[in-house]
């Protein structure tokens, strides 16, 4: 019995230093993420925000703001420098929020980060990227710190590959490729189907 509750009490005390490795940063802190379109100002001054915060691998980003605003992460300076993402590669730069909302409607925008190194995030509201423009953006440099915990670092499912039918002996040999995006701790799998064929005779025939 106190073996068991020894155990518990290691294990809960693991739970505690794990979730406290990790922080949730509201963006802005109590000024949000907001634009006041008569003036062309934003809520605050977000480049200094983030200066005054440390980031690491888990960390999450709260961005509490409405439909009249965007979030933009990017890993490409050039996109954010820009304050344009229209040409930007969708493998760097992730558009959350806007575009299905009703006007002004409250929304809160979480974004776990996931990558080390300099992560950038604008808004891209209003005309010829005005908010960005005007000061709704900002850049930060993720730490490793803890590293990434097991619910943000998991590898994508195996691929389902259906079984070969009755008629698979007269398909016409090829190549099936499965793709992961880069990053995700995917792979990629090249599979001759001629081989395969081979293989299930021979056990078949032995």
């Amino acid at each position: 019995m106190g073996t068991a509750i020894t155990a518990n009490l290691t294990a809960i005390a693991l739970l505690i230093a794990s979730a406290a490795a990790y922080t949730n940063h509201t963006v802005g802190g109590d000024a949000g993420w907001f634009f006041e379109s008569a003036t062309n100002t934003s809520a605050t001054d977000y480049s200094s925000w983030a200066a005054n915060q440390t980031f690491s691998l888990g960390d999450y980003l709260i961005f509490k703001t409405n439909s009249n605003q965007t979030v933009i992460q990017t890993y490409n300076k050039t996109t954010y420098q820009n304050c344009d993402f229209d040409n930007a590669s969708d493998n760097d730069t992730f558009q959350y929020g806007g575009g299905g909302e009703k006007f002004g409607e409250a929304l809160t925008t979480v974004v776990a980060l996931t990558i080390e190194g300099a992560n950038y995030f604008f808004s891209s509201g209003g005309e010829d990227g005005v908010q960005c423009q005007h000061g709704m953006a900002f850049d930060i440099k993720v730490a490793h710190g803890a590293g990434l915990p097991p619910s943000l670092n998991q590898p994508p499912p195996p691929p389902y590959i259906e079984p070969p039918g009755p008629d698979s002996a007269q398909s016409p040999p090829g190549t099936v490729v499965i793709a992961q995006p880069p990053g995700s701790g995917g792979f990629g799998i090249g599979t001759d189907v001629r081989g395969g064929l081979c293989a299930l005779l021979l056990l078949l025939l032995f």
